[in-house]
């Protein structure tokens, strides 16, 4: 949203309030929010999503708050059309929410550059602001600026967007540097199963770092005397809990050695993100990092990250599904290698440009064009891995691929308990997907996929690979309520007809 847009908003919510007879507080109330956080919204300093609106509208019975939203989001796709021409990938959602964590560790102004405008951001975006963060939109709303308070108002915090963004979690790392104490709402994101906070609380408590969870919240105590003594064994190599453990060293005064860490391309980012801060990382992109600890950091830093390789894959699946000649511009070539070679075995015509740099100067791109292609199952399954293997989110798009693939292919989703589940949503667009347990389904193709009207999964990249289905579809299909979508895509349904489908935005009356 444009900054001018946010005072228009912000002015209509006044009036509205005003012509109600409420004060702010009173507003505050209705919305489970504090005063400080409608003030912010009415003066236009604070991002708001159309949810908040529509909760603002209903508190005050006024249509000319809640204008312009009816309900959830749907699309109306009619499917059976060749896509063409080229898309640009977007900037990593997962590296954007890192960093906007990440800011947290900053005393000075932070920009970054070609933020994705994703829902999951907005609630970032939503939490930091409550806490006294100032955020805005600058340079006609492609950069974002971040300037954090001299002291954070965590009894301000804005739950209800806390709940709904897993990376939250993230916040524990870079807040045990600024406060003895503090809580924090459970994590929420999308239902993949049960995923516990445990590896995080083991690589944190040798920070200092005690969290206990009752009622609702993760009740935080910083013991100020621990230090990382040895190497830090993380228990999982997964992203989110190599980058709290990062986040807990950056602002450590000395040195602190983590192993079994991730390195994949959002963990890079936070790494190259933290040497613009001052903080020396060594071992970026392998499974050691050792970080030497900046105790204070008041910096005015300026960075771009870097493209999203999911969402690459996405749109590479979407040319593949559809049978269609597309060229998709700035992949992150070295975390799709894997999922190519599979591709390639499996018969895809493609080639790819020389690979250039990505505006952060350290990741690499390249430009891919994808051809019709008749495709075979591959002889071995499809499963994930960590980094340099296939990544756990390509996993669902080899589902709608392997669809339209001669022959049957096996794949195993053993990371999450439920994603699993719901790629047999395909089943109900012509796919023959068997669920063999909770984590692996046997896909058998050809498909003859057949429009459809159902509601959107409520795990993002499965929801994603039904409307890649539903593009393919002969006929006209309804996705329903795709917020899980726009939690992680930037303007998926415009950027799609830019290259030839056709996709309507619409809500219920």
């Amino acid at each position: 949203m444009a900054d001018d847009y946010l005072v228009r908003i912000g002015k209509l919510i006044r009036d509205a309030r005003q012509h109600r007879g409420w004060t702010q507080a009173q507003l505050a109330e209705a919305l489970g929010t504090s005063q400080s956080a409608v003030n912010r919204i009415e003066r236009g300093n604070q991002n708001i999503s159309l949810e908040m609106i529509a909760r603002i509208g209903e508190a005050l019975e006024s249509e000319i708050v809640s204008l312009g939203y009816a309900g959830p989001m749907h699309l109306r796709v009619v499917g059976g059309r060749r896509l063409s021409g080229a898309i640009d990938v977007k900037t990593s959602k997962n590296a954007c929410v890192a960093l906007l964590c990440a800011s947290l560790l900053n005393k000075g102004r932070t920009v970054l550059r070609r933020v994705a405008r994703i829902e999951e951001v907005y609630r970032l975006l939503e939490v930091l602001n409550s806490i006294g963060v100032r955020t805005r939109w600058i340079n006609d709303g492609v950069d974002l600026e971040i300037v954090p308070p001299a002291e954070l108002d965590m009894a301000a915090i804005d739950a209800d967007a806390a709940v709904r963004t897993r990376s939250i979690i993230m916040f524990f790392g870079p807040l045990l540097h600024r406060m003895d104490h503090f809580k924090l709402p459970y994590a929420g994101g999308c239902d993949l199963g049960t995923r516990t906070i445990e590896p995080h609380m083991i690589a944190l408590r040798r920070f200092g770092l005690d969290i206990t969870a009752t009622e609702g919240q993760y009740h935080a105590l910083v013991d100020r005397t621990a230090r990382p003594d040895r190497p830090i064994v993380l228990t999982e190599r997964g992203d989110t809990v190599t980058e709290n453990a990062l986040l807990a060293a950056a602002r450590h005064d000395g040195v602190s050695v983590i192993r079994n860490a991730s390195s994949n391309y959002m963990v890079q980012d936070l790494c190259f993100f933290l040497e613009a801060l001052g903080v020396r990382v060594e071992g970026i992109g392998t499974t050691t990092l050792t970080v030497h600890g900046v105790p204070q950091i008041d910096v005015d830093v300026d960075y771009s990250p870097s493209e999203d390789p999911v969402e690459a894959m996405s749109l590479l699946a979407a040319a593949v599904v559809t049978e269609s000649e597309l060229t998709v511009r700035r992949v992150p070539i070295e975390f799709l290698e894997i999922e190519l070679a599979v591709l390639e075995e499996m018969g895809l015509d493609h080639d790819r440009t020389p690979e250039y740099f990505a505006d952060n100067g350290r990741t690499r791109l390249v430009d891919l064009t994808v051809r019709p292609s008749k495709l075979e199952a591959p002889i071995d399954k499809i499963h994930p891995m960590p980094f340099p293997g296939l990544n756990i989110d390509n996993v669902p798009f080899f589902a709608a691929i392997a669809a339209v693939a001669q022959g049957k292919t096996l794949i195993h989703d053993w990371v999450y308990d439920n994603r699993a589940i719901y790629l047999t949503d395909l089943n109900r667009l012509g796919g023959r997907l068997q669920l063999l347990d909770p984590h692996r389904v046997l896909v058998e193709g050809p498909t003859r996929w057949r429009a459809a009207e159902m509601m959107c999964p409520p795990a993002l990249r499965p929801a994603v690979v039904v409307l890649l289905a539903m593009m393919a579809a002969d006929g006209t299909s309804v996705l329903r309520n795709v917020y899980v979508i726009n939690r992680g895509y930037e303007d998926l349904a415009e950027r799609l007809n830019s290259v030839g489908a056709q996709i309507e935005i619409f809500r219920d009356i």
